[in-house]
């Protein structure tokens, strides 16, 4: 039941044009539009396409385990498909382990297919294939708890334009195109807690700069990880 479950949402997500653009074709343009113009500044020497990368990697992730997630799961409550799913001989916790599945599957999909465009475009990725997978299954963990807490807890539309502005948000603050460096002082700091931060900074230090296991990144990661899951568990409302 488990995974024809999974096979069912991960074949809703893909047929749906919008969760579609949201968490393919949009990092997919940003990678290489931003990687082929000189519209922004980016940290450190070496090619654009070495920094914007890891941050459209970190962008993917958001878009699928908290943006999209978010948005799928707050109308299949309004419309009671959560309510009658959790009334079927599927467990709860095999339906939420069955998106989480879901949302698995998509990033694999999504790391293949920008990883191919990054290196179509000269991307010279360095660093352990473990530790980016830790960092990517940390914040797949971070951000599918505050997609899940906000699903469960906001009506549908509410979901929709929060989801929507937060993503555009962090795309343009949490590092992902623009360097931290690039804002004051004292709004860093406060950025440099964001889960979207954490990622694109732990995957920049690992992918771009060889860098061994980047602790901070993947402390502040497994905090939002456990606040986020935890309050989703606690405050999660199936109807």
């Amino acid at each position: 039941m488990l995974l024809a479950q999974t096979a069912f949402e991960t074949r809703m997500l893909l047929r749906n044009g919008e969760q579609l653009l949201l968490t393919v074709i949009i990092p997919s343009v940003l990678l290489v539009l931003f990687s082929a113009v000189d519209i922004v500044a980016v940290d450190g020497p070496g090619k654009r396409v070495d920094f914007l990368a890891p941050g459209l990697l970190a962008l993917a992730v958001m878009s699928t385990a908290f943006t999209g997630q978010a948005i799928a799961t707050g109308f299949e409550r309004r419309y009671g498909v959560l309510k009658r799913l959790g009334a079927s001989p599927l467990p709860r916790w095999a339906l939420l382990t069955a998106k989480t599945g879901c949302v698995l599957v998509t990033e694999a999909l999504q790391v293949a297919l920008l990883g191919a465009i990054a290196l179509t475009l000269g991307w010279s990725p360095q660093g352990n294939p473990l530790t980016v997978a830790a960092l990517l299954v940390l914040g797949t963990a971070a951000f599918s708890g505050l997609g899940l807490l906000m699903a469960g807890t906001l009506r549908a539309e509410a979901t929709l334009a929060a989801a929507n502005l937060v993503f555009i948000l962090l795309l343009l603050a949490g590092g992902v195109i623009v360097p931290l460096s690039k804002f004051p002082a004292a709004v860093q700091r406060v950025l440099e807690l964001l889960p979207i931060n954490a990622l694109s900074d732990g995957l920049r230090a690992v992918l771009q700069h060889g860098a061994g296991l980047p602790w901070g990144d993947l402390g502040i990661l497994a905090v939002w990880s456990v606040l986020g899951l935890a309050a989703a568990a606690r405050f999660f409302r199936w109807e």
